[in-house]
């Protein structure tokens, strides 16, 4: 873990005595010492697409404002990286496979419980006394498709700019209780509509005419309108990334089941050129430049009203984005890229700033629920596999951390731990896919058949199972244990 250093002992005791002074008078307002929690969502924002990490082709002041008051959790995975399943898991820290997920198309069949809405995010902090408001895109499964049964009052439907005025206007109200604002933003989700459309060209029908679709071609608009298309991508665009080809031994359920079955998908990734691909990933960080200045707003409106020190804020993504590895976008498979997401999480003189943590495996859906309560006071849900951020945010003993991760997908299991990454498919040839994460960041070789591996393989087979069973994993159990 890289740390700033901390501070010492006695600047810690000072610390806790201006902390106590401070409950005192946010006592004396709200007659509760409880933080506020402001959860901010992206939505297709894949773990590099902030430039503190790093990125220099694009530019997120509030996130890295962000991150620099607080850790940023470099290991951070989603559930199952589609909106709908992993939607679920952060409402309700359960696997998607709990419900029966594996994509979005489940979503009316999900075995969603009156236990589960019971015992969701939302509910628990409304029965705990906390003010509930939930603002922007929902996309959860049907049964669970609105936000009043899940304990929230709803500020707005809109997921961009008007999400962001309509949480600063909440902010700045007058707040009896702590509150929990659910800020769900949109973007960069946009950028799917990039390649939908250039397949609908090729059909010689006109792009799409919904919104999401008119803002990212609104931003290609500014490329295409360059005069000099290929110049523009010379001097504007990002580089091709080192994992842009498609890998050796790559599974191949990953081109039956996820890159051919929509006719764009299979397209893009034997059609598009080089500039093409370029030309995505430099629209890519413009809408996530979008909604870097949206998630500003919220910010820049907590700090006015004297809230940032009272306020437990925690930013994620639902899941990546391709971003042109392995010459794919979209999301849906367990390639990094796509189920690989920022986390984020700052409260002023209890996390201690500029942290990242780079060791710890974190589950964005698992884990968010159990860290919420931490902070809250409130008394979580028995039986959860999730995990509170708490100890790893306050630099605290975690000696007994996990093992490993897990992400489910709709047709595979990926088991991370840390330098390994397995994945396991239903079908296809080269149904295993073993990564040694050290050597091989961009995933390009397959070590599951050779021979050196053996002992890791087996080794994670078994972890996986073990998972499989105790998490009653229905869908992997048909295929997990023929692996071998």
């Amino acid at each position: 873990m890289k740390r700033r250093e901390f501070i010492t002992a006695t600047a810690a005791t000072a610390i806790g005595l201006t902390l106590g002074q401070r409950t005192l008078a946010t006592d004396s307002l709200r007659g509760d010492s409880r933080p506020n929690v402001l959860f901010i969502m992206t939505d297709q924002q894949h773990a590099g697409m902030m430039s503190c990490t790093g990125n220099k082709w694009l530019k997120t002041p509030a996130l890295d404002r962000l991150a620099a008051s607080g850790i940023r959790f470099e290991r951070a995975y989603a559930c199952n990286p589609v909106c709908v399943p992993n939607r679920f898991s952060l409402q309700t820290s359960l696997m998607p496979s709990a419900i029966g997920m594996g994509q979005n198309n489940d979503s009316g069949r999900s075995a969603v419980t009156d236990i589960m809405l019971r015992q969701s995010l939302g509910r628990i902090f409304q029965k705990a006394g906390y003010e509930t408001v939930y603002g922007g895109k929902v996309h959860l499964p049907r049964k669970m498709n609105n936000v009043q049964k899940l304990g929230y009052r709803n500020l707005t439907g809109n997921s961009r700019r008007g999400l962001a005025d309509a949480c600063a206007k909440f902010i700045k109200e007058q707040h009896t209780k702590p509150f929990f604002l659910f800020a769900s933003f949109i973007n960069p989700h946009d950028i799917c509509y990039m390649a939908i459309n250039d397949f609908r060209r090729t059909k010689a029908q006109a792009p799409i005419g919904n919104t999401d679709s008119k803002t990212c071609e609104a931003i290609l608009d500014r490329a295409r309108n360059s005069g000099d298309i290929s110049a523009f991508v010379e001097k504007n665009c990002p580089p091709l990334p080192a994992n842009h080809e498609v890998p050796e031994a790559e599974p191949g359920c990953i081109t039956q089941k996820y890159a051919n079955v929509r006719s764009f998908r299979a397209y893009i990734r034997k059609k598009w050129t080089k500039n093409q691909w370029r030309l995505h990933r430099w629209a890519y960080c413009r809408l996530t430049e979008m909604v870097d200045k949206e998630i500003g707003i919220v910010l820049d409106a907590l700090r006015k009203a004297g809230m940032e020190d009272n306020t437990l804020i925690v930013f994620t993504s639902d899941h990546g984005d391709m971003d042109s590895a392995h010459r794919m976008e979209h999301k849906s498979v367990l390639y990094e890229e796509s189920v690989r997401v920022p986390f984020i999480m700052s409260y002023k003189e209890r996390i201690h700033a500029g942290m990242v943590d780079d060791m710890h495996l974190v589950s964005n859906g698992l884990d968010l629920l159990p860290t919420l309560c931490d902070y809250a006071g409130i008394e979580r849900p028995q039986g959860l596999h999730g995990r509170s951020l708490r100890p790893l945010a306050e630099g605290k003993n975690t000696n007994q951390w996990r093992d490993f991760v897990v992400s489910e997908s709709q047709n595979g299991r990926m088991l991370q731990t840390g330098r390994f990454k397995y994945c396991i498919y239903d079908s296809g040839r080269h149904r295993e896919q073993l990564i040694d994460l050290k050597r091989d960041p961009g995933e390009m070789k397959n070590l599951a058949k050779v021979g050196d591996y053996k002992d890791v393989l087996h080794k994670h087979r078994q972890y996986l199972r073990g998972w499989v069973e105790r998490t009653g994993d229905r869908i992997a159990a048909e295929y997990v244990n023929t692996g071998s």
